[in-house]
């Protein structure tokens, strides 16, 4: 969470939820070619359309060309991206398979008390077991939470009184 949004819950001033999306990318592939991307676009829209005001953070989004990079040009994405796991709200880790970059987001957001949930048939993954704290086992069912509001009221920020 941004320092200007923990000042602002400790004064018990309403705050827009920020959800951070991690996620598979290039995964094990040994050239610069992208996983499947899909999920982004799925929970971007389910979040913006049933979470009001939200704020979600794609690393994807903010990096486009990312697989292009050069070292210098992707060790400076992937430390901004990193970090900023640890200032959302909530992260939402899709992993269809191990992935490192998504492991580390999610270390840096559990070491910050960010909130983790996970979509994974990875039932034995202990990053998975340590940082989370729900586990889906498919897209769909984290949708219709989304689309209940069921996950907003479960993660949205909890405001302190003003003293």
């Amino acid at each position: 969470m941004t320092k200007l949004a923990s000042f602002h819950r400790l004064r018990g001033v309403k705050h827009r939820m920020e959800v951070f999306i991690a996620g598979i990318m290039q995964g094990s592939r040994d050239d610069d070619r992208l996983a499947d991307q899909d999920y982004r676009t799925i929970l971007t829209e389910a979040i913006e359309q049933h979470i009001s005001g939200a704020i979600v953070t794609d690393p994807l989004t903010l990096n486009p060309n990312s697989t292009t990079y050069e070292i210098d040009q992707a060790k400076e994405a992937f430390l901004a991206i990193t970090s900023k796991a640890a200032d959302a709200d909530v992260l939402i880790a899709y992993l269809p398979q191990a992935s490192m970059g998504t492991a580390i987001e999610m270390w840096n957001a559990y070491n910050a008390k960010v909130p983790i949930v996970v979509v994974t048939p990875l039932k034995r993954n202990w990053v998975v077991w340590v940082t989370a704290d729900e586990t889906f086992y498919d897209l769909e069912s984290l949708v219709e939470e989304i689309e209940s509001g069921r996950f907003a009221e479960k993660w949205q920020p909890k405001m302190s009184p003003l003293v």
